[in-house]
């Protein structure tokens, strides 16, 4: 299972929002408590897999984490610099070549089609019909941008990918998700609180989703606020 599919997104963000909180209470900045929060994160990406799965408890590690960012930030007070490096932004993830390439090979009818099947599914929480619309071979990949706790390598496989799918983005109470346009395609828009917290985009060939494309990172997600 990878840690996409082993968290909801409703932890994810909670677990997020608790981290930006300790670094609020100590600094009482929305900038500095986003930097803590990102380094807090590149560390825990810093580690290999076996040093993560190791750790029985992520959100405890994440916590005293952030804990220590914040007590060296004390000792060296400029906001965008951490002992030992910088803080710098994640660069954004780019979507694949082949992701636009593929819409280009579909017909604008079969994926509005497909892509409502596949929206559908998640709205109604149901796991088979999720499976059923996904290709044999189906990836999904998530990007949280370093300032949510997902995957960071692609998940592959029908069952695999509807485990992912489930986790995220279904029966998550307080979210609300909504058929809408992503990237000019039908796509689906999950907001909580009257904010986007997932935008999900699918690759289609023929009648099946070959691809499965979840943004969680907050800086994407604002234009769909």
């Amino acid at each position: 299972m990878t840690e996409a599919g082993a968290e909801s997104l409703a932890e994810l963000l909670d677990e997020r929002q608790h981290l930006l909180e300790i670094a609020l209470c100590m600094f009482g900045s929305d900038t500095t408590a986003d930097h803590v929060v990102q380094e807090t994160y590149r560390r825990w990406y810093a580690l290999d897999e076996k040093e993560r799965a190791a750790i029985a408890v992520p959100r405890a590690w994440l916590t005293r984490t952030a804990g220590s960012i914040c007590l060296e930030l004390v000792a060296d007070p400029d906001p965008d610099h951490v002992p030992g490096g910088r803080v710098t932004r994640a660069q954004p993830v780019p979507y694949p070549a082949s992701h636009q390439a593929g819409y280009g090979r579909e017909v604008l009818a079969t994926h509005e089609r497909v892509a409502r099947r596949f929206a559908a599914a998640c709205q109604a929480g149901d796991t088979e019909a999720l499976r059923e619309v996904l290709a044999a071979d189906a990836i999904v990949v998530s990007d949280g941008g370093g300032k949510v706790r997902v995957a960071v390598r692609p998940t592959y496989g029908a069952d695999a990918v509807a485990r992912v799918v489930t986790a995220l983005l279904i029966d998550q109470p307080g979210t609300e998700p909504a058929i809408g346009s992503v990237n000019g395609r039908t796509g689906l828009v999950l907001r909580r609180a009257g904010k986007a917290v997932a935008v999900v985009s699918v690759s289609v060939a023929g009648a099946e989703v070959t691809a499965v494309w979840i943004i969680l990172n907050p800086d994407k997600l604002q234009r769909w606020h």
